[in-house]
């Protein structure tokens, strides 16, 4: 029988139920998750950047979920984002037709994520923006923020939520313009530059 001296914890190696999850790659990924927009619509952008930890590296088994209204800034109520063949269960996936506004992808071995979408609608008194949940190891509660993308600096100066920041913080919430409708944007977990992420009550 080995004996392993545990009094030192750099002898103690760790275990699964010790390691920092949840781990999110086993059944959450689905086919087509970051393919939003229906298939060919004219009006079809790409939102893409990475996510990175507190000390800048990316973060290789994160997820981002997409939430958006269409360019006339309803909230979709169609179903079928991740549809399923009622007979055998297998997915089916999204019919290419209809824009449900919801998405789910994860990010590849540098950190990396993309989508496209539709280029989302203002509603009530905030500019236009797209909601976000990421999803990470080590990351217990997920955390939600926004993508307001650049364009119309009238309604992004009246928008509450940026008017409360610094511009600083602000711009972590902006896009950037990577021309021919693909937008910019990175997810900084903490540290400089940190995301600024939203609290719901």
């Amino acid at each position: 029988m080995t004996k392993i001296d545990t009094s030192s914890p750099e002898n103690v190696l760790p275990t699964p139920s010790h390691t920092v999850g949840p781990f999110y790659g086993y059944a959450l990924p689905f086919p087509g998750g970051g393919d939003i927009a229906p298939l060919g619509h004219p009006d079809t952008i790409t939102v893409q950047g990475y996510i990175t930890d507190g000390e800048g590296r990316p973060l290789p088994d994160a997820f981002v979920e997409l939430w958006g209204p269409g360019p006339d800034g309803r909230v979709s109520t169609t179903d079928g984002s991740m549809r399923r063949d009622p007979a055998s269960g297998g997915f089916l996936g999204r019919n290419g037709v209809e824009f449900t506004g919801f998405g789910r992808i994860q990010t590849d071995a540098g950190g990396h994520w993309y989508a496209r979408t539709l280029r989302p609608g203002a509603r009530g008194h905030s500019a236009p923006y797209l909601s976000v949940c990421v999803f990470a190891r080590g990351l217990l509660m997920h955390l939600f923020t926004r993508i307001y993308l650049p364009g119309d600096e009238a309604a992004l100066a009246g928008d509450p939520l940026l008017a409360q920041l610094p511009p600083e913080r602000r711009d972590t919430l902006i896009a950037a313009d990577e021309r021919n409708g693909t937008y910019r944007f990175d997810i900084r977990l903490q540290g400089e530059g940190e995301t600024v992420f939203l609290e719901f009550e």
